[in-house]
């Protein structure tokens, strides 16, 4: 895990510098090694001060910064035949290993139509910036689980982990790189092409038993897939049931799985978490914090996000000390349910969408809602914890997994306009497990709410004089001022 940059010049400019700018904006992101290549050389080193890269000249140039999740992640980037790669993320395919040379081996000489060929064909969370003369080509997996930005100037077009990074070369509108899609990138700019993209599946007509058992299956193996190189893993705590069943289905995987749950002081929600951690038999590391802590990690939660939005904030902070907790227990993998409410219609506003336009309505509200999730949730998600060396995995976006879980007639998912619970044949999968009926029943309850968060973040804004949403605004524009993003 670590951080990507790219750039090339529109007017045959050595770009080896840019790239590394690029990086010393993005430090925060892998401190064990830092890389720095043409398409015909490779120079790593353990800190950045010792790059020596003053007689390196190249109009392509990319660079990494690694954060070490596993024994086997190497330093990249890597050399092939005629190109060098970064590769940022993981393949959870049994036939490739996680280290990123097996991913080298695979491009072989023509790395254009073998990437080609890999997005179609194996699973995984990535992005990928080969490096070739004149140009780089680029991918990023079919769902957008790890996030990738590009944009353009007038003299050079780059790509980077963060918007961060391009903002600091004067890159005004960056714009998120389409999931699932291929780029070739050169002097005259970016073109894409789509690969393979999420598609809405037809209709599969199926009773509610035979759905959660199938369902069950699935979802154990993307646990298995997604921890197949890692003995043991956190897993991201409320003791609601797309948590809970992460848990759940970790344990029966058999790993070492600690449960982390974060919440403000006084929250309710607390009782329910540890009765639903000893319910499910597994260790639970819980924290609580005082509204000053909210304040404290405010602007720097901001600036790893990149959003002026309280929603979003309010979501992230949760995360952010949870990732944080992962980090200081040794755990570097960390298990979430992100992707449920999605695929099984949990949130609340979904009923507002049935009552007004029915299932069919419901079918694509849930689709376009699976579909936009790399910009609503995996770009918030995946930086925050990787600010603390945390590799986020999330088992809901296992694609054989979605596209099964589009395919399921709306009854299954949402009984009725009315339906206060909504996730029904995710509870019954639930049930499946034999976990009890106060997890399986418990209504759901967005995380900004049952941990408190979006309570002390109103009620900071209140005491500043402000209304909340102008209050992180102010402070989002005075830390990109600060850090000079």
């Amino acid at each position: 895990m670590g951080a990507v940059a790219a750039a090339v010049s529109k007017r045959e400019e050595n770009m080896v510098p840019t790239v590394i700018a690029m990086l010393n904006v993005l430090k925060h992101r892998g401190a064990d090694f830092h890389g720095v290549a043409t398409s015909n050389l490779v120079i790593l080193a353990r800190s950045m001060e010792e790059r020596r890269v003053e007689n390196v000249d190249s109009s392509v140039a990319i660079g990494y910064n690694l954060s070490r999740i596993l024994e086997e992640d190497c330093p990249q980037p890597v050399q092939g035949e005629g190109f060098t790669l970064i590769f940022e993320g993981r393949l959870f395919h049994p036939s490739v290993g996680p280290d990123v040379k097996e991913v080298v081996k695979r491009l072989g000489s023509d790395p254009l139509k073998s990437a080609e060929r890999g997005i179609k064909e194996l699973s995984g969370s990535y992005v990928f910036v080969i490096a070739l003369p004149g140009r780089v080509v680029v991918g990023r997996d079919p769902l957008g689980v790890v996030p990738l930005y590009y944009g353009e100037n007038e003299g050079v077009c780059a790509l980077a982990s963060e918007r961060k990074a391009l903002w600091r070369l004067g890159v005004e509108n960056v714009k998120a790189f389409p999931p699932g899609n291929l780029a070739v990138v050169n002097a005259q700019g970016f073109s894409f092409k789509p690969i393979r993209t999420i598609e809405q599946p037809p209709l599969e007509p199926m009773g509610m038993d035979a759905a959660a058992v199938r369902l069950q299956g699935l979802l154990l193996k993307s646990i298995r897939k997604r921890t197949m190189d890692a003995a043991k893993a956190a897993v991201a705590f409320s003791g609601g049931l797309d948590s809970s069943l992460m848990a759940a289905l970790a344990k029966t995987r058999g790993m070492d799985a600690r449960l982390v749950s974060v919440s403000m002081e006084g929250q309710p929600e607390l009782q329910f978490t540890r009765a639903a951690a000893e319910a499910l038999g597994l260790p639970l590391q819980l924290q609580t914090y005082p509204v000053k802590d909210v304040e404290k990690v405010l602007p720097r939660v901001l600036w790893i996000i990149e959003e002026p939005s309280l929603v979003k904030v309010a979501i992230a902070i949760p995360l952010y000390w949870t990732a944080e907790i992962a980090a200081r227990l040794g755990y570097k993998v960390l298990l979430a349910g992100q992707g449920g409410d999605e695929l099984f219609g949990g949130y609340h506003r979904y009923l507002q969408v049935y009552k007004q336009g029915g299932v069919e309505a419901m079918r694509e509200a849930l689709y376009r809602d699976v579909v936009a999730s790399h910009e609503t949730n995996f770009q918030r998600d995946y930086p925050v914890c990787a600010f603390h060396g945390v590799e986020l995995r999330l088992p809901f976006t296992d694609l054989e997994l979605m596209d099964f879980s589009l395919s399921l007639p709306v009854n299954l998912k949402i009984e009725s306009e009315e339906d206060g619970l909504r996730k029904r044949v995710l509870r019954r999968v639930a049930q499946l497990l034999a976990m009890p009926e106060f997890i399986v029943n418990h209504p759901k309850r967005a995380v900004q709410y049952a941990t408190g968060v979006d309570k002390a973040l109103r009620r900071l804004a209140k005491d500043k004089g402000f209304a909340p949403q102008e209050y992180v605004r102010k402070l989002f524009g005075e830390t990109l001022t600060e850090k000079g993003a």
